[in-house]
């Protein structure tokens, strides 16, 4: 850990607490008192001050969206560890991620799995993603610049995808890429409507099952269709 990161112990500490009370807040909505150790231990490891810009950096911990370049968002931390919490991640996953962004979520991920693939359809994000995670040393994490509706086939099939901007509906190429018992964790709405947190997961038959988590606010899940 470097200078700078010691210097946002304390912050980073009081993300994590901020995080285990909003969860609680929460129950009623996720079904979730709590999240588990392995996820509240990533989040506590992952340095978010390194994934914003600098002039975000002094708020960099609050449990709180902030803005990045090309007008996106790094997520609230709440639904960072809510929605990697709901992929249920293992050591040896396989996941995809759609929507690098920061590349905040990714490294979060990346400390709970076996390789994370990564797309992100603005190109100026995807190379400062890749550049900032290679500098952390995130090694098991690719990314690409492209249209994450899509997808990542020659890697699928994929034991759990998280996706981090919201489709209006559920893009078929992503439930067809996941493996029997994986999950897909995607926000699901209009771009200023209503939109819902949903988990869905494939069972070995192929029967698709789904449940709404909470209401949410993502950016569009944007590109060809």
């Amino acid at each position: 850990m470097s200078q700078e990161d010691d210097a946002f112990a304390e912050p980073r500490r009081e993300m994590i607490e901020a995080i285990k009370a909003s969860v609680r807040d929460s129950a009623s909505y996720t079904g979730r008192d709590r999240l588990s150790d392995r996820v509240i231990e990533a989040m506590a490891t992952v340095p978010r001050h390194a994934f914003v810009p600098p002039e975000q950096r002094h708020v960099a911990y609050r449990n709180t969206p902030l803005p990045i370049d090309a007008g996106q968002t790094i997520s609230q931390p709440l639904i960072v560890a809510l929605m990697t919490d709901l992929l249920e991640p293992q050591p040896d996953d396989i996941i995809l991620e759609v929507g690098t962004g920061s590349g905040y979520q990714a490294a979060v991920l990346s400390e709970l799995v076996k390789q994370v693939y990564s797309i992100e359809i603005i190109e100026s994000l995807a190379g400062q993603a890749r550049k900032v995670l290679a500098e952390r040393g995130y090694a098991n994490v690719t990314v690409r610049a492209g249209d994450g509706y899509a997808g990542w086939p020659e890697h699928a099939p994929f034991d759990g995808i998280v996706v981090t901007a919201a489709p209006e509906e559920i893009p078929p190429p992503l439930l067809q890429q996941l493996k029997p018992g994986g999950k897909l964790v995607i926000p699901v709405g209009e771009e200023h409507g209503y939109q819902e947190l949903l988990v869905l997961e494939i069972d070995g038959d192929g029967a698709v099952s789904h449940r709404s988590v909470l209401p949410v606010r993502f950016v569009p899940l944007t590109g060809d269709r």
